[in-house]
């Protein structure tokens, strides 16, 4: 079988400067940290980072560092963030007026619904989310562009007008579980799922940050939530969760 066990800077070691990652995680609830502080020591930059927010500021909820997301915004590791959900993170905002930050919201349920179809190798989702909207045409009556600066698709099914939304996919995937086996197995308990589900596989690389590492066949296999065969690597020694 084998080897997935590694460290967090292995995990870590073939991100480059300007890559596309995903991190899972709900403001800071389910996000890998140990991964998240070994990207914060490696030190890249002018990273596209899709994940559902901003992570959270050194001081929120009386947290004495960053939080998930936040950790790159501090250091200024990200040049694209793709979002549901920045509003707790003034970073972005800060960024964005300077110049040295680009960011695009994106509906959170049609954010999750385009990872899932780079996920599962689908060309894309339709949604009506956004027609009508500056998500549709821009000011001049163009077509708009996605995130990706793919121009927008409309489509007419019965009557009604929807959104083609195509896929996402990255160059890593960085996932948090509480407990996974040494193939890569995994589940995470109840907040902490969010778009850890999603993001792994829709990537290259996928690496999990586990709470609780298990030996292949210690667990009853009905647990597992997502299969190993869409993990690369195993990080041990994520800390409990927090809110």
């Amino acid at each position: 079988m084998i080897d997935k066990i590694i460290t967090a800077d292995q995990a870590v070691a073939g991100v480059k400067d300007g890559m596309t990652i995903m991190i899972g995680g709900f403001l800071g609830t389910g996000t890998p940290e140990i991964i998240i502080d070994a990207l914060v020591r490696k030190g890249v930059k002018d990273l596209t980072v899709i994940a559902n927010d901003g992570g959270l500021p050194e001081g929120a909820y009386g947290a004495k560092t960053a939080r998930g997301v936040g950790k790159l915004l501090e250091k200024g590791m990200i040049k694209h963030i793709i979002a549901s959900h920045v509003g707790m993170n003034p970073l972005i905002g800060d960024g964005m007026i300077a110049g040295t930050l680009n960011c695009t919201l994106v509906p959170q349920g049609t954010l999750a619904e385009k990872i899932r179809a780079g996920n599962y190798n689908l060309g894309g989702v339709l949604t009506p989310t956004g027609v009508s909207t500056p998500m549709e045409h821009d000011e001049n009556g163009n077509m708009a562009k996605d995130e990706m600066g793919r121009e927008k698709i409309t489509i007419e099914l019965d009557g009604k007008k929807y959104l083609l939304e195509r896929p996402l996919r990255a160059d890593f995937a960085f996932c948090r579980a509480t407990v996974a086996d040494k193939f890569g197995n995994f589940y995470s308990a109840k907040a902490t799922k969010n778009f850890n589900y999603v993001m792994a596989g829709a990537a290259d690389c996928t690496i999990i940050a586990t709470e609780k590492l298990v030996e292949i066949d210690s667990v009853d296999p009905d647990l597992w939530d997502v299969p190993g065969v869409v993990v690369n690597g195993i990080v041990e020694g994520e800390p409990k969760w927090q809110i």
